[in-house]
């Protein structure tokens, strides 16, 4: 099976594709955490801004692994739920509304964490590229998606090393255009296809945006 060595090394294979399009005005959008450190990498190659869409996923409480639904932080939080998850859960509206509201507060302490009060960087009218590390079953994904495009960005990209075909087929509508590297015809967990997939901390979040946001401004002061 081929593998990513880790998150930097599928970034660079990511960044290398997406230097060739020669995209508009883009915007880089990580989902953290597992996507930041490619999203960092895209990011550089493309010279674009770096930006973080807050999104969590909503495990089903007897097995928090299976993804129910997912929340996006914003005005008006976006919800995507799988439905034939919540019926053979037995999860009704109201008890994935109440388990939405623990991810949003989560979602409010990493914004707080990682972006320390800096506004978010505008993608209405812009070329906006979400980057993650690998798409298993695309609830996440799919949430991060539909609230990104609400605000009206000129073309919606999703970048991603490795991904199901399931869960891309059923996402395809939801974009202008996918960057997949990987599509194996048997999808494993995203973690078989890297040597290292050990969790991103919070941490290596907050060194990562320093990082771009030092470059950045040298770059504006050279």
């Amino acid at each position: 099976m081929d593998t990513f060595k880790d998150r930097t090394a599928a970034g660079r294979a990511l960044a290398q594709v997406l230097g060739a399009k020669r995209y508009i005005d883009p915007i880089v959008l990580a989902l953290p955490r597992g996507g930041v450190p490619l999203a960092v990498e895209v990011a550089q190659e493309l010279d674009a801004p770096l930006d973080l869409v807050m999104v969590r996923k909503i495990g089903v409480p007897s097995q928090p692994e299976v993804a129910v639904a997912a929340v996006v932080d914003g005005t008006h939080p976006e919800l995507v739920v799988n439905e034939t998850i919540a019926a053979h859960a037995g999860l009704s509206r109201q008890d994935i509304d109440q388990l939405a509201q623990v991810q949003l507060e989560e979602i409010k302490r990493r914004r707080a964490v990682y972006l320390k009060g800096k506004a978010s960087v505008q993608v209405k009218g812009r070329t906006v590229i979400i980057v993650d590390d690998g798409i298993a079953t695309g609830a996440t994904v799919r949430a991060a998606l539909r609230a990104v495009q609400r605000q009206k960005p000129w073309k919606l990209i999703l970048a991603v090393p490795v991904a199901s075909a399931e869960a891309l087929s059923e996402l395809r509508g939801e974009v202008d255009e996918i960057i997949c590297l990987m599509m194996p015809k048997v999808f494993y967990a995203i973690g078989a296809y890297y040597g290292d997939f050990k969790q991103v901390s919070d941490d290596e979040v907050i060194e990562l945006l320093a990082q771009i946001n030092r470059k950045s401004s040298d770059v504006a002061k050279a």
